[in-house]
């Protein structure tokens, strides 16, 4: 019997591939190459699509955007959501056990990667045709459309290549949180200091500049700290800072392990088991799922529900249309979407409890699903452990009281983590920060990841005799 995951074997031949460098690349061009990929997709960003008129101005995603690293109207209309949306699926489908796995087979590992990658590829078109299906860029004659749909796919294409360059060696990281971090890294930097303006309330936008100009036109305290409008204000900018430093200090709570290599000894370190152990994994399956139904049901109510004749699809989701911008009104969409600030939380605290507690069990699901795929369950690092030659002190060098001493632990974190990391994305969303809580989350753990990447690539790069035992 033929695996699910084989049927994508006959297309790998055909499929385009990024080839892993031949020889070593040095710190200074991993550096180069990541700046690179991300100038392309900065200049992506900003190129719009040829054939899209100012009709259709209508959006889909919305706030959603900085999370998917997407922007209206331009090559990068789609962002990264294709390439996690593919990603999800097969997760989902491996950790349900519906298809069949071994992470630990390096023919298995290889399909399963460019599985994701043809699927990301599916999705990118799949998306595009409903954009241009569900009427997104207003009315379009069939030959306009065609030719959206292949900028779309091929810009797809490239953001999917610029992912795989970073991650067969040429660069740091991944386009993915690259990407990611960038984007939120830009909408922090908007929000706070954009010199646009006067808007509604008389001020700036950026909530610095309009706090600075509340306070020298001799308003009141209250009204220079928070704008009803719901313009960026120093209530969302101080939630911004605080979730970075509750982040931060979270992600420094750990459990150590004593370890020892049994080849050499008296070289002992400490295995880390972190409080926020799945790291940011969960939060970004949990925003494409809710980025998805979004997507999905919007499409579905602009083309066949706009009346609200059809129940099934009400209980899916109704929209109406604010400004240029598509605002959930019922149905399971209005509950995966959050009510950002605290205004809309205190008009609807049922809807802010729902969106939490949906928020708080997928994160939760994502979390369990992504350490047994992943392999950071306790069996699959007691054998990792094990196989690099490493033993716990105060144990024998075997597999199953090391498998026992990591179930203590590796379990509990990660349902800690999943609903930590929910708790907070929701509470941030819902004190208005900047780049929304799930943004923030994700360019903390990204942040500390290029931290650990680049401190490892220099620290083997000067030390060649370390960067062997690290596996450079």
């Amino acid at each position: 019997m033929v695996r699910f995951i084989e049927l994508f074997k006959p297309f790998t031949k055909y499929f385009f591939e990024i080839a892993p460098p031949k020889k070593r690349v040095n710190f200074n061009e991993k550096l180069m190459w990541t700046a690179l990929a991300l100038i392309v997709y900065f200049i992506m960003g900003q190129i719009p699509l040829y054939g899209l008129g100012k009709e259709g101005a209508a959006d889909p995603f919305g706030a959603l955007r900085v999370i998917f690293a997407s922007h209206r109207g331009t090559l990068v209309e789609l962002g990264i959501g294709p390439i996690v949306t593919a990603g999800l699926i097969l997760q989902i489908l491996s950790g349900s056990k519906m298809i069949d796995v071994d992470m630990t087979n390096p023919q298995d590992r290889a399909l399963f990667t460019s599985a994701s990658k043809i699927l990301a590829v599916v999705m990118t078109f799949f998306e595009a045709l409903a954009y241009l299906i569900g009427g997104v860029y207003g009315k379009l004659g069939v030959e306009t459309q065609f030719i959206i749909l292949i900028q779309l796919l091929a810009a797809g294409v490239v953001i999917i290549m610029l992912d795989e360059l970073l991650q067969k060696g040429w660069g740091f990281g991944s386009g993915i949180s690259l990407f990611i971090a960038a984007g939120v890294a830009q909408t922090i930097w908007w929000d706070s200091v954009a010199p646009l303006g006067p808007m509604s309330d008389g001020r700036f936008y950026g909530a610095l500049i309009a706090f600075g100009q509340a306070l020298r036109g001799g308003a009141r305290l209250t009204e220079a700290v928070y704008r009803s409008e719901g313009l960026p204000d120093m209530v969302a900018f101080a939630t911004t800072v605080i979730v970075f430093l509750v982040i931060i200090y979270l992600n420094g709570l750990r459990v150590e392990i004593p370890v020892s290599y049994a080849r050499y000894r008296g070289f002992r370190g400490k295995y880390p088991i972190k409080l926020l152990y799945v790291s940011n994994i969960p939060v970004i399956f949990a925003a494409a799922l809710f980025g998805n139904i979004y997507f999905i049901s919007q499409i579905l109510w602009s083309k066949y529900n706009q009346s609200g004749a059809n129940f099934w699809l009400n209980l899916l989701g109704t929209f109406e249309l604010k400004g240029n911008q598509y605002s959930p009104k019922g149905g399971l969409v209005y509950y995966v979407v959050s009510p950002h600030g605290l205004a809309n939380v205190i008009s609807d605290p049922l809807r802010a409890l729902m969106y939490t507690v949906l928020l708080v069990l997928a994160c939760l699901f994502f979390a369990t699903t992504w350490v047994q795929v992943g392999g950071m369950d306790a069996r699959s690092v007691a054998k990792q452990l094990l196989d690099s030659g490493m033993q716990i002190e105060g144990f024998r060098r075997s597999y199953t009281p090391i498998q026992q001493l990591l179930s203590r632990y590796i379990p509990t974190v990660t349902v800690l983590g999943g609903v930590i990391v929910g708790l907070i994305a929701a509470s941030a969303d819902f004190l208005g920060a900047f780049g929304s809580g799930t943004g923030i989350l994700l360019t903390v753990g990204i942040l500390e990841q290029y931290y650990q990447i680049l401190a490892r690539e220099r620290l083997s790069e000067m030390y060649p005799a370390i960067g062997a035992l690290l596996g450079k």
